[in-house]
């Protein structure tokens, strides 16, 4: 298992449930906009980020290479237990090919530890 450290700064944005979707939402290398009954959520570059929208910025993206096969289990369970062992806060997202897990940029260094102590390469260039 294989993970880069893409090199962005995100932010995790809180809106309205009916909120319109907006260019600034999918701005970046990585970007996910996930609406529910109760909020919409949106990850983007946190440079993109308008004044005034709810944002928890300063999360950087440990991309699993893939594409993972939807039949495999724990691929990320072995990922989180080591970072939740170590203290790392994550927020995680999955798309068709792959998943991501976010970290705070300060818990970086210990998540990257943690993974390879685990047994994952993790590619920081």
């Amino acid at each position: 298992m294989t993970l880069d450290v893409l090199p962005n700064r995100l932010a995790v944005c809180r809106l309205a449930p009916g909120a319109p979707l907006a260019d600034w939402m999918s701005t970046g290398a990585v970007s996910s906009i996930t609406r529910t009954a109760h909020e919409l959520s949106v990850v983007c570059d946190e440079g993109a980020v308008p004044e005034g929208v709810q944002a928890e910025t300063g999360w950087r993206a440990l991309a699993l290479r893939g594409p993972i096969d939807f039949g495999l289990t724990g691929v990320l369970a072995s990922l989180l237990v080591p970072l939740a062992d170590a203290k790392v806060s994550i927020f995680a997202l999955s798309t068709y090919d792959t998943d991501l897990v976010l970290v705070k940029e300060r818990q970086l260094a210990p998540a990257v530890r943690a993974i390879r102590a685990a047994g994952a390469v993790v590619d920081e260039d």
